[in-house]
């Protein structure tokens, strides 16, 4: 099984060293895909501080609907990046924890929509799209 996947791998990698210079294929567009912020919860962490000025802890875990451990990890790892800012400060005797997106966070998002609409671009067949069944029968 290790020299299939390996022959897969190798194969792959020979897919993106073909590639014409300045063509990206979807396998090489889905190669580069900022593996930090692809993960589902820092992406949502990411895109959320991107449409708010700053969340606090609370209202960054209660829009996502994650527990306070995995929120905690995943804005960590964002952080320990540079692309999320983290103030800690205390109301009354509460601590509360503020999240901001941070430029180099910006750029990394704005890079990462890129490469995934230049994804879809490549995968998508060019030409008229067929119809769906559910169109197909309301026409008729």
């Amino acid at each position: 099984m290790a020299a299939k996947s390996g022959a897969f791998r190798a194969s792959r990698e020979e897919k993106i060293k073909r590639a014409p210079a300045g063509a990206q294929s979807a396998e090489t567009t889905a190669v580069n895909l900022d593996r930090l912020i692809h993960e589902r919860t820092r992406l949502a962490i990411v895109s959320a501080l991107a449409v708010n000025t700053s969340l606090t802890f609370n209202e960054l875990k209660n829009l996502l609907g994650i527990t306070d451990g995995n929120l905690s990890v995943h804005a960590r790892k964002l952080e320990d990046a540079g692309y999320v800012s983290c103030a800690k400060s205390f109301d009354g005797r509460l601590p509360k924890t503020q999240y901001r997106l941070a430029a180099a966070g910006r750029r990394a998002l704005e890079k990462y929509l890129d490469h995934m609409e230049a994804l879809i671009r490549a995968t998508r067949p060019l030409g008229p799209r067929p119809l769906s069944a559910s169109n197909r029968s309301s026409e008729s």
